[in-house]
């Protein structure tokens, strides 16, 4: 099984040079260098520039590195998709993926462009018509040179565009969320959720790590440094949860029990699909252990 940690996803602004150096130090599990909603249009070249310089550079650790562009029909989407693949992250997030077709137009360029076989696409999920063909753009990744790895969600975006008002526990978008949330299980992917915008209420951030960990998301996406330590304790299994993962794994290894689908531990009966759940436990939690080192 090979599972990443990404509880935290950091958006940096593409244009601001200081916060990109700082994101080589941060405890975040992938960094999302943004040239679109962060970036001034006046900014967008100077921006390209430095985030595709700033990856080529390196340093980052073993902190994933997404590239969010501008959307392909902006006037800089074409040369910001050409540039992040010459800069090769370890992957591109592409906005305003509303259809099947949006990402196989962008599999089809990335193939033109020779772009290296570790390149991964994410997308994010921000219109109601991505909504509406949540299943069919998930169901893109069977096709390999789409690339297609993992979900965002732009909560802002869809509250934006659907004129739905973004409470606590966000009641008008839990059909949505789990909608995509589905969808991605469906066929293998990862999803991270939106955003919270609040900076300064940490009470209300820690509840949405929660609720977001609770709907079945991988991790958050985060709009400052302050939020990384929060949502990565929310996001991680607890020493507890790790315990009782290893001995229902241990349990289920015993040659007496390869073939069974119970087994009876600490007087209650555990089932084998608690011990695949049991399994991914374990394997996160290793994976964030080695992650610290």
């Amino acid at each position: 099984m090979n599972v990443r940690p990404r509880r935290s996803v950091l958006y940096m602004p593409g244009s601001n040079a200081r916060a990109i150096e700082k994101a080589r130090t941060l405890a975040a599990d992938a960094l999302i260098l943004d040239l679109e909603d962060a970036v001034a249009p006046d900014a967008k070249a100077a921006a390209r520039q430095q985030v595709c310089e700033a990856v080529r550079a390196g340093g980052f650790g073993r902190r994933e590195l997404l590239v969010r562009i501008n959307a392909p029909d902006t006037p800089w989407g074409a040369e910001d998709l050409t540039a992040a693949v010459a800069a090769t992250p370890d992957a591109i997030l592409v906005p305003k993926i509303s259809t099947p077709e949006d990402l196989a137009a962008i599999g089809g360029r990335i193939d033109a462009l020779g772009a290296a076989p570790s390149i991964r696409i994410w997308a994010m999920m921000e219109t109601p018509l991505a909504i509406l063909n949540a299943r069919e753009i998930a169901a893109a990744a069977r096709d390999p040179s789409i690339r297609l790895t993992g979900f965002v969600m732009g909560t802002n975006d869809l509250a934006k565009d659907t004129r739905a008002r973004i409470l606590p526990g966000r009641a008008p978008m839990l059909a949505w969320l789990m909608t995509c949330v589905a969808a991605a299980r469906s066929h293998g992917l990862d999803i991270i959720d939106g955003v919270f915008n609040d900076i300064g209420d940490a009470p209300g951030f820690a509840r949405e790590c929660a609720e977001a960990r609770d709907l079945g998301f991988d991790g958050k996406t985060l709009i400052h440094p302050s939020q990384i330590e929060p949502c990565n304790a929310a996001f991680s299994p607890t020493e507890d949860e790790v315990e009782s993962a290893r001995k229902i794994v241990a349990a289920f290894d015993q040659p007496e029990n390869l073939g069974k689908g119970v087994v009876r531990i600490d007087g209650r009966m555990v089932e084998r699909l608690h011990a695949e759940m049991a399994r991914r436990t374990v394997t996160i939690a290793d994976a964030i252990a080695q992650s610290r080192a």
